[in-house]
C-alpha cells in the first residue's frame, strides 16, 4: 500500500550537507519522529523523467521487504512539477514504501542534490550516515551490504559520502 505525504514548506532554508535530518524534514507535516522505530531511514529522491530510477524501484521495494522488520524505512521523494507526472510513474513502477511529494523542490534543495535519483541516509536521531547519488545494478549488493552494515552498527560515526555517478 502506497502512503503518499504532502510536503508544503511555506520557508525555503538552504542547510549543509550532513545537516541532521530531522531539522529538515520536521517543516510542516512530515518529521522523523513519524519514524521513531526506524533505525534507518533511506531517503530515495527520484523523478519521472529519470531512467536509473526505474531500476531502482524493484530494489528499494526489496530492500523495504527484506529489511523493514529491522528497522528500515524507505522514504521516496518526488521532485516532479506536476503530479500527474509522478502518478504514471508509479503506475507502471509501483513503490511498496513510503512516498513523499516534493513539487517544488525544495526538499532537494535544503539537501543540495547533485544528481537523479540520489539517497541520504539517516539514523533514527536523524544525523546523516551515507549519500550516493546514482543507481547501477551492478552495485546493488555494495548498496544491501551498506543498508546490513548502518542496521547492525553500534557507534554513531557517519559513513564516507560517496559521489557515484549513473
Amino acid at each position: 500500500m502506497r502512503r503518499l505525504v504532502y510536503l508544503l514548506f511555506s520557508v525555503a532554508v538552504l542547510l549543509p550537507i550532513g545537516a541532521q535530518a530531522a531539522d529538515i524534514l520536521s517543516r510542516d507535516q512530515f518529521s522523523m519522529t513519524r519514524f521513531a522505530s526506524a533505525k534507518l531511514v533511506y531517503l530515495d529522491f527520484w523523478a519521472s523523467w529519470c531512467v536509473p530510477c526505474r531500476h531502482s524501484f524493484p530494489w528499494l521495494n526489496a530492500m523495504q521487504e527484506k529489511y523493514g522488520d529491522e528497522g528500515l524505512v524507505i522514504v521516496g521523494v518526488n521532485v516532479d512539477p506536476e503530479r500527474a507526472d509522478a502518478d504514471r510513474f508509479l503506475d507502471a513502477y509501483p513503490a511498496a514504501f513510503t512516498l513523499v511529494m516534493d513539487p517544488a523542490g525544495e526538499l532537494a534543495e535544503q539537501w543540495q542534490l547533485q544528481g537523479m535519483p540520489s539517497a541520504v541516509l539517516v539514523d533514527a536521531q536523524g544525523n546523516e550516515l551515507h549519500r550516493h547519488i546514482g543507481f547501477r545494478a551492478d552495485r546493488e549488493a555494495d548498496y544491501e551490504a551498506l543498508i546490513k552494515t548502518l542496521l547492525h552498527r553500534d557507534d554513531a560515526a557517519p559513513t564516507t559520502h560517496t559521489g557515484e555517478t549513473r
